[in-house]
């Protein structure tokens, strides 16, 4: 935890303070070692929020970008008690919340239901080298309306269809729109060893490679198949976004 309370107020870690949690009361010990970033912990207790991880340097810089009227709200749910604390909760209500540990499919969906409007930004640093990208064009360009995409590959949704062999589709139409400029802002990609779960994710999902850019993770309904791909945007205008 990044705050306690102390005379009411929140306060960062220090070495030898004493604070209470601002979810359950309890008391807090400051831990401000050399190798751990320095945080709050339950001294008596496990955290009282079971959605907890340990924070690392990435959680810290990112919440960090934000006022800290935004960083960690606590919320209690209503149904049976529990206590979560969102990494971040604007005043227009949008939670945001920094995953870098893997989690649940069960808890994926218990946080989606209990934020109404939650954000996902996740630690790909650990998986970069498993993302190839391919530019293409904006895949909702209403040029695009009619045809539908694969990998690389576009084609007519009345091939679709009308074809018995999709393979010859494939062959036969990758350039029916070479004359349509690539975006780029729009990638197709692989991702060897996929996370799978964010494709479960019924909020948006943005992936961190660490640079200034996010990849939001996006998903295009189609006849054959969904078509998933990256929409590159400006970490630096995320965060004023959602900074106000």
């Amino acid at each position: 935890m990044q705050y306690a309370l102390i005379n009411d107020l929140k306060t960062e870690p220090s070495k030898g303070l004493k604070g209470l949690c601002p979810g359950c009361g309890k008391e807090l010990i400051a831990k401000c070692g050399k190798i751990k970033i320095h945080h709050w912990s339950h001294k008596y207790t496990k955290d009282c929020d079971s959605w907890w991880e340990p924070e690392t340097e990435w959680h810290r810089d990112w919440k960090n970008n934000f006022p800290v009227e935004y960083r960690e709200i606590v919320f209690k749910n209503s149904k049976n008690g529990d206590i979560h604390r969102a990494d971040i909760h604007t005043k227009n209500r949008v939670t945001i919340e920094f995953q870098n540990s893997p989690i649940s499919t069960e808890e994926l969906k218990s946080r989606e239901e209990f934020y109404p409007k939650l954000i996902w930004v996740i630690n790909g640093l650990k998986f970069k080298g498993n993302f190839e990208f391919f530019p293409i064009p904006n895949p909702q360009d209403p040029l695009l309306d009619e045809f539908e995409f694969s990998g690389k590959v576009f084609f007519k949704k009345e091939e679709i269809i009308n074809s018995e062999d999709l393979l010859m589709v494939y062959g036969s139409n990758h350039r029916a729109f070479e004359n349509i400029a690539v975006s780029n802002i729009h990638f197709a990609f692989t991702w060897k060893n996929q996370h799978k779960l964010w494709f479960d994710s019924n909020v948006p999902v943005f992936i961190d490679f660490g640079h200034k850019f996010l990849y939001w993770l996006k998903k295009r309904d189609q006849i054959l198949a969904p078509f998933w791909y990256i929409h590159v945007i400006k970490k630096s205008d995320f965060i004023s976004k959602y900074s106000k």
